[in-house]
């Protein structure tokens, strides 16, 4: 039992440092093929290399752990070292961040539930977080998918999804590694931002009720959810502040107290339009919340990057100081302090290179 407590209460911990200071999470745990659809964009080579190259530099980026509190991982990353030999673990926590590691082996067609995704993984869970724990890694994260169609979600369908989230995250607890849950309401379709808004709560009110059955510890876990959006394909266009005003609204409606921080997916956003509707958020309702809101980009931030590093050398510096500048323009938008119209300093003196 003692050992239990200790273990739930250094997830506690890292929960709390994961959303402390203004920062948040860079996602950047990619699969190999997904990170190689991404290279394919900018002309980039498809090799474990280009990768291991791409990694190394965001990790070494100056003063990113100002911004950045933690890293979501990938298998193969955390099995590469960078040019010098060194592990990217240690270049993580290195850098001030804390390294944690996407677990689940990603989705599959739900049988019988057509148009529907479950997420695998569970099988073996057990050992590989207590071999990710041994390495020093301290929190995980689960995605799950939720599609908006014709006649779906169905009922089943969240169900299975939720309850296989709080599978996930009861383990992990008993491993001492820290549980991020993902229930991803997708943007693809049609669907008005009401739909986006019904789904969502379905989906968090289900998750929340299967955490409970679990005995997951909610002080020691995080919520990564989308925002409540209209789908990418409607006519219907919504305005920052009624993003902003649903999703925050949405939360209020499901996410106990206990829960420390939400670091909002990006899910298919524009860059900024993520960053900007975070903003809005935090400037409205940052006194009314019990719990931090955050980001835990991936594309939002790392795609501008991708666009100026090209796979190339020469285009490191630049590259990095894109990257300081997105996580930067986050950071603000946690103190509802990003201006959208305005581009801030990109701080070039950080960069002192000889």
């Amino acid at each position: 039992m003692r050992n239990a407590n200790v273990k739930i209460q250094g997830a506690r911990d890292t929960a709390k440092q994961l959303v402390a200071a203004y920062k948040g999470l860079l996602a950047m745990d990619e699969s190999n093929p997904t990170c190689n659809k991404r290279f394919a964009q900018f002309g980039i080579p498809e090799t474990a290399e280009a990768r291991r190259d791409y990694r190394e530099l965001i990790l070494t980026t100056p003063d990113l752990g100002k911004y950045i509190s933690g890293a979501i991982l990938y298998d193969e990353t955390i099995r590469q070292q960078t040019s010098d030999g060194s592990s990217f673990i240690d270049l993580v926590i290195k850098a001030g961040i804390i390294p944690g590691i996407k677990v689940d082996l990603g989705t599959t067609d739900m049988a019988g539930f057509p148009g529907e995704k479950i997420t695998e993984g569970l099988d073996g869970l057990r050992e590989r977080l207590n071999e990710y724990a041994g390495m020093g890694l301290r929190f995980a994260k689960w995605r799950a998918v939720i599609s908006i169609g014709n006649g779906i979600p169905t009922e089943t369908c969240i169900a299975t999804n939720m309850q296989i989230l709080a599978q996930y995250a009861a383990l992990c607890q008993e491993a001492g590694i820290m549980p991020i849950v993902e229930p991803e309401v997708l943007m693809d379709g049609d669907h008005s931002i009401m739909q986006c808004y019904d789904v969502t709560e379905s989906v968090l009110k289900t998750l929340f009720y299967e955490l409970y059955k679990q005995g997951v510890d909610l002080e020691g876990m995080l919520l990564k959810p989308n925002m409540v959006l209209t789908g990418k394909n409607s006519i219907e266009k919504s305005s920052v502040t009624e993003v902003a005003d649903a999703t925050v609204k949405c939360l209020l409606e499901c996410v106990p107290a206990a829960v420390p921080g939400v670091a909002f997916l990006s899910g298919g956003q524009d860059g900024e339009m993520a960053t900007n509707r975070l903003n809005e958020m935090n400037r409205i309702f940052k006194s009314r919340i019990p719990w931090a809101l955050t980001f835990s980009f991936s594309r939002a931030i790392q795609l501008p990057v991708l666009e100026i590093w090209k796979g190339k050398e020469e285009n490191k510096i630049p590259a990095q100081q894109e990257l300081c500048y997105r996580a930067k323009g986050n950071s603000d938008a946690r103190w509802g302090q990003f201006d959208f119209a305005v581009e801030p300093e990109r701080e070039p003196d950080i960069f002192n290179y000889k």
